[in-house]
């Protein structure tokens, strides 16, 4: 049985069944015919297999829809298509739809763009504020002290742990 048959649904121009010269082979009707119910069965089964897998993943697909006046977060990496604000034109507003993520508008995510020093290259330099709590993450080995460290245009809830070895090295005059 050829892998075309099966996978087309059509007949091979190859025959079933190669013989030498001279020597005459006829194939028997029960022959074919038992091929040709094995070609439909695979074809049942790899059209079911087909329709399973689209079931799964019709599960997890949905439309998206976004109108002009809609709220979105984006993914940072890579920037696509969007209309961005004039301090943010050096961005090449074109953005890949499944990049971007409905937002419900909350007071506390409000951040002014004029608070934030950013860089030509779209960066911007965190300032530790306040160091919140310490501790010491013991290991195997080892200790590790951590440090509780609240951000500049950063709440509370936004606080990090960091190591302590790194913020000395990084901000030594917090210490």
């Amino acid at each position: 049985m050829a892998p075309y048959e099966t996978l087309y649904s059509r007949k091979c121009c190859t025959p079933l069944c190669w013989t030498k010269l001279g020597k005459q082979h006829f194939l028997g009707l029960e022959l074919v015919s038992e091929t040709e119910d094995k070609v439909r069965l695979i074809q049942d089964r790899l059209k079911a297999a087909s329709n399973r897998q689209k079931l799964y993943a019709d599960l997890k697909r949905r439309d998206i829809e976004y109108s002009v006046v809609d709220l979105v977060f984006l993914r940072v990496s890579p920037w696509k298509k969007l209309e961005l604000p004039p301090e943010l034109d050096c961005i090449h507003d074109v953005f890949y739809v499944l990049m971007l993520r409905r937002y419900h508008s909350d007071p506390m995510h409000v951040v002014s763009v004029g608070e934030i020093e950013v860089r030509p290259d779209l960066t911007f330099e965190e300032e530790p504020v306040q160091i919140l709590e310490r501790d010491v993450k013991v290991l195997r080995k080892k200790s590790i002290p951590l440090l509780n460290v609240l951000w500049h245009n950063h709440s509370t809830e936004e606080a990090t742990w960091e190591s302590e070895d790194m913020m000395r090295q990084q901000y030594p005059p917090l210490f």
